[in-house]
């Protein structure tokens, strides 16, 4: 039962539409946050804190905290600015991140480069939105080794290596007031690892006033990853 529910909701999230978020700037003074966890069939653990603030009309400044059960955790502070002018449908950014990784009592120092487009559009299903995004993270001396400490590949897949690239091609639809439906193709590639890819599909619902609940499915399609179910809260004001 459980699991037809899931599959229904990842097949619902895979409908093409729109979305909200990306390149787009937070308004000043605007505040969004959302605190998620994501946890596979294997009983591995990912759970995050995403926080954003509105500092100007194109700049915007971010934290990310997470904390992986295989013995992980990383933090991340990060500028965006906005590239266009806020005119015509296209949206274009580019963001500047800092921050450390902390594993087995070490710490290590974490940057992070990135840039993304993104675009509103209207559909018969309702308003949405797509954006691609893409980020190259660097950790300094960082040796990733999982697989010694008797790590899976999917464990491993986890921790943070010296480099990674990650993009993320993610379409937004909302077909009634207060329901977001969202679907999204995870790409990243770790040194001497094939391309992994995964699908995630998920809905956010409106709580009233500021908040809102998401819950979604992940899929491996190909490379390290097993499938997880992922549940989060949001609150915007």
């Amino acid at each position: 039962m459980v699991r037809r529910f899931l599959v229904s909701l990842f097949l619902l999230a895979a409908l093409p539409g729109v979305a909200q978020a990306g390149p787009w700037p937070r308004e000043p003074g605007g505040v969004f946050t959302s605190l998620s966890a994501e946890r596979d069939r294997n009983g591995n653990l990912y759970s995050g804190l995403y926080a954003e603030y509105g500092l100007s009309p194109r700049n915007t400044v971010g934290v990310e905290i997470g904390r992986a059960s295989v013995g992980e955790t990383t933090g991340l502070i990060w500028l965006q600015r906005a590239l266009d002018a806020g005119e015509g449908p296209n949206r274009f950014s580019a963001s500047l991140g800092l921050g450390a990784v902390e594993r087995d009592g070490r710490v290590h120092p974490l940057g992070q480069i990135g840039a993304g487009w993104g675009r509103g559009v209207q559909t018969r299903l309702g308003d949405g939105w797509i954006t691609v995004e893409g980020r190259v993270k660097i950790a300094g001396g960082m040796d990733l080794a999982g697989l010694a400490r008797g790590l899976t590949p999917t464990e491993d897949s986890y921790l943070t290596p010296e480099t990674v690239a990650k993009a993320e091609v993610t379409f937004g639809l909302r077909p009634v007031d207060g329901l977001m439906v969202i679907s999204q193709l995870r790409l990243e590639r770790r040194p001497h690892e094939a391309l992994s890819q995964k699908l995630v599909g998920s809905v956010v619902q409106d709580l009233g006033g500021p908040a809102k609940i998401e819950l979604g499915l992940i899929l491996p399609v190909a490379g390290p990853g097993a499938r997880a179910v992922k549940i989060g809260t949001w609150l915007e004001f």
